[in-house]
């Protein structure tokens, strides 16, 4: 669940070049008009407050309003604004027939139907949207400005390799790899000019547009509709909807131009990530199909910006004639998201290519230790021959002590020390039972690791639970959380064996110390038949002191390999 795991299958498989090429043939192939979606029409009546209208009508109209005034009790002004309404509610009439009754302040059934026509179009881009920036907005905008700024990318990509930087510079030590890598990174950022800026920002703009209308709440306009006898269709007071609609307003306002190519494409690179190993798949073809989506939701957005004139009804609804729609905000953020994924993978793949060769250098110290045999890899953590696998920290660990067990354990070390627990002649009942109990727990070492490996198998607990979460349709965080809850449970498991061999390990250290003679008095004593032993054996000594040094090395190698794992 790493901030880059959507860089995996197609988005990951596609070069800077691939990206590129599928960029120039999308835009030569693409049947997506360039008209904008919006249009502000705006009606012949000046749009400044009915007030301020008023005061700068000629003398003569103020006076015809003031006699207006005492046949119909209502103040001037008062009957200044109804017209200035009902000469909108008029333009309204006349432009789009059957959409607004003015004088009953009513939205009628053709905008009802305009409304289920925009969801339905917005409910295209809701699901592309799911699918890419709410998945992992940091890995999307990296893709996208991989279309927008190919040379910032293509140097983030190379010079904070850490492959790239130790093949040109050799023997760099840790520190200094991270100076070189996080300095090309912050010299990419350095590279991103003004033209960049705009392009970017203007993607994220239409971006977080497209945000806003396909989550707008259309349900509670269209449910505030009830059918209406009188016009055999659904109507609704405009009073019930008005803020809601205020927001619509200023969401197409904002939403002027259709949304650019580069845009689009990783938008729908980003949906078809999880079908890329479908055979057969081509993604130019699938692009090319999710276009011609796009293009008839748009002009879905585009018609109903031309047949609903929205700012006209709200006008009308609210009696304020100056109204005007606004920009919405966002999109401001675009360089935050991208800095700061970049950062977190540089220091990702920074962490892991240290991490791979402080245990490539882990795996030669080993070499003499265990004999030069492989490591017994633990078969259902995550690995490169099992991608599906759980990624725990501490499998390398258990690994180590799962080879340890039968290739040093078993044939050097398991012959002296069950001679000692059935043979040896303890002079205190306590650190005989000490002695017995550390013994049974390291002989059921390989067992342990190897239920463990069961457990978190397909078909163990561990397992199961977890390709159950990964399945899961929940949220994104709750599907997360559940994930890190079966690998948390798990680590315990783990860490638990890990924890137990270390302490087994220290308390025979301080018992066979003891049969030898070795360290303070007190606790820990020699044998009573001890002497009896050597004579028998006069490699017995010799050979227990072998073994404390065999105990004392893998307390080491655990320590180095939970410095590795956890890292600087």
């Amino acid at each position: 669940m790493a901030d880059h795991g959507n860089f995996d299958r197609l988005v990951s498989g596609l070069s800077l070049d691939e990206r590129q090429g599928l960029l120039g043939k999308l835009r030569s192939q693409s049947a997506i008009s360039a008209e904008p979606l919006y249009v502000e029409y705006e009606s012949r009546i000046a749009i400044s407050d009915i007030e301020t209208g008023y005061k700068k009508l000629p003398w003569y109209l103020r006076f015809w309003y003031f006699i207006i005034s005492f046949f119909k009790s209502k103040a001037p002004l008062d009957i200044y604004g109804d017209d200035q309404i009902s000469q909108l509610g008029e333009k309204i009439e006349e432009r789009s027939p059957g959409l607004y009754d003015s004088h009953n302040r009513l939205l009628l059934p053709s905008f009802y139907r305009q409304m289920v026509r925009l969801k339905e179009a917005a409910r295209f881009f809701y699901i592309a949207l799911d699918a890419s920036v709410n998945r992992d907005k940091g890995a999307f905008f990296a893709f996208l400005g991989s279309l927008e700024m190919p040379d910032v990318h293509r140097h983030l990509q190379e010079k904070t390799d850490p492959e790239f930087i130790v093949n040109n510079q050799p023997g760099l030590s840790d520190a200094e790899l991270r100076q070189i890598a996080l300095g090309a990174m912050d010299d990419a950022m350095a590279m991103i000019n003004s033209e960049h800026r705009s392009a970017m920002y203007f993607d994220a703009r239409s971006l977080n547009c497209l945000k806003e209308l396909s989550t707008f709440l259309f349900d509670r306009v269209i449910m505030a509709f009830t059918f209406n006898k009188s016009v055999n269709g659904e109507t609704c007071s405009s009073s019930l909807v008005r803020e809601l609609l205020t927001n619509l307003n200023n969401i197409l306002h904002s939403l002027k131009t259709v949304p650019p190519m580069p845009l689009l494409e990783s938008l729908f690179v980003f949906n078809l990530q999880d079908r890329a190993a479908e055979e057969g798949f081509d993604i130019g073809r699938e692009i090319s199909g999710l276009l011609a989506k796009a293009e008839a939701a748009l002009a879905v957005v585009r018609e109903f910006n031309r047949q609903v004139p929205l700012t006209w009804i709200i006008r009308c609804a609210t009696r304020v004639i100056s109204h005007m729609p606004h920009e919405i905000s966002g999109g401001e953020d675009w360089f935050v998201v991208y800095r700061d994924y970049w950062k977190r993978r540089s220091e990702s793949r920074l962490a892991e290519f240290i991490k791979g060769r402080r245990r490539r250098l882990l795996l030669n110290s080993f070499g003499s230790f265990l004999k030069g045999q492989p490591l017994r890899i633990l078969e259902n953590v995550q690995s490169d021959s099992n991608p599906s696998g759980l990624p725990l920290k501490g499998s390398f660990a258990l690994s180590f002590l799962y080879t340890f067990y039968s290739v040093v354990f078993m044939p050097d070390m398991n012959n002296i020390l069950s001679l000692i627990l059935t043979g040896g002649e303890f002079q205190k009942k306590e650190s005989r039972i000490e002695y017995a109990e550390n013994y049974d727990k390291i002989s059921k070492l390989e067992a342990e690791i190897s239920k463990f490996d069961g457990d978190i198998s397909p078909f163990g607990d561990y397992g199961k639970r977890y390709a159950q979460a990964y399945q899961d349709m929940s949220s994104l965080p709750i599907k997360r959380r559940k994930i890190q809850m079966v690998l948390e449970e798990a680590q315990e498991d783990a860490e638990e064996i890990l924890h137990q061999t270390r302490q087994i390990s220290g308390e025979m250290m301080n018992i066979l110390g003891g049969i030898l003679g070795q360290g303070p008095k007190g606790r820990y004593d020699s044998l009573a038949n001890f002497a009896k032993m050597t004579e028998k054996d006069d490699q017995l000594a010799a050979g227990i002191g072998e073994i404390i040094d065999k105990f004392q090395q893998v307390i080491k190698y655990l320590d180095e390999i939970d410095e590795m794992e956890t890292g600087p």
